[in-house]
């Protein structure tokens, strides 16, 4: 790696109006969740807002956008499609990337393809889309993982599971004696602690013995709607794993911001990795998108 490479995290866009609310597709989960929708959610997610964050990503000339999961609300057709569209506006799939979040795969979708309509931006086709998945960018390999599920009313709790990681495992021991700089996608936050037992990820235990023992440079998370840095201390070096802000957050609520993303420039200092993270965004509604902070993570890459 000889010049700079740049990688822009969007997450959490709850992007669409809820539509296409067939019968068919009515249960608890879904009516508890669009109530929760009609108080809170859509009074504060925006995708005009999503949108200006995204340009303002293709105004800076990123390399890539990974958009880390929950872009809908209740994980309905009609919400799928809508945000396929969104996904079509960001860029092409050559140039995005995403995972999908719990609010995407929400409940049960009688035989609906769901996520799938958005294989082509998750490295594959429908028929055979699978996790997890790995996409080249430049230098980089972005390792997807889908840690959503179908929960019951009231949990939004994720897992990954043995199979998952098992391969997870093996793909980035590839990919490190291959010497590329490994970038895992998640939407729950791996680390205990980080959520608590009706949101968190079930198998984070796991998944960090999966990666101090195969490596990784960098892990990528959403969920929380809060920035966030915290370290896994691997044997050949510390990986930061960082956490996004929702990307359409038109008002705070408690300590979730206003809308940001993540910009993360990856170079060499001598022999060593290193990653410039700059957190763009709003500081207040109606304002320009703006550079809310900058810093530099040492990584054992």
């Amino acid at each position: 790696m000889t010049e700079t490479f740049t990688l822009a995290q969007l997450s959490d866009p709850h992007l669409t109006a809820v539509s296409g609310f067939a019968p068919r597709y009515w249960n608890s989960k879904r009516f508890l969740g669009y109530v929760n929708w009609r108080r809170t959610r859509r009074t504060v997610h925006r995708i005009e807002i999503a949108d200006r964050l995204a340009a303002d990503a293709r105004m800076l000339r990123v390399d890539h956008i990974a958009v880390t999961g929950d872009l809908v609300n209740l994980g309905l057709p009609a919400e799928h499609d809508a945000a396929l569209a969104w996904l079509h506006s960001v860029g092409p799939p050559e140039h995005v990337t995403v995972i999908p979040g719990n609010h995407d795969i929400y409940s049960m979708m009688r035989g609906d393809r769901g996520i799938a309509r958005w294989a082509s931006y998750m490295g594959g086709e429908e028929e055979t889309l699978a996790f997890p998945f790995v996409r080249r960018a430049g230098p980089l390999a972005l390792v997807g993982m889908n840690s959503a599920e179908e929960t019951p009313p009231f949990v939004a709790a994720g897992k990954l599971g043995p199979d998952q990681l098992q391969v997870a495992g093996d793909l980035l021991v590839r990919l490190g004696e291959e010497g590329v700089i490994r970038v895992v996608l998640i939407h729950h936050p791996p680390l205990s602690g980080l959520a608590p037992p009706r949101r968190a990820l079930t198998d984070t235990a796991h998944f960090v013995r999966m990666v101090e023992r195969s490596g990784a440079e960098l892990v990528l998370y959403g969920h929380n709607h809060v920035p966030a840095l915290h370290w896994i201390d691997a044997p050949n070096g510390p990986i930061p794993v960082v956490g996004a802000a929702s990307a359409s957050a038109s008002r705070p609520i408690g300590d979730e911001p206003l809308a940001q993303y993540n910009v993360f420039t990856f170079f060499r200092h001598g022999n060593r990795l290193r990653i410039r993270q700059t957190i763009r965004g709003l500081e207040t509604p109606d304002g320009p998108v703006v550079r809310l902070s900058e810093r530099v993570l040492d990584c054992g890459g």
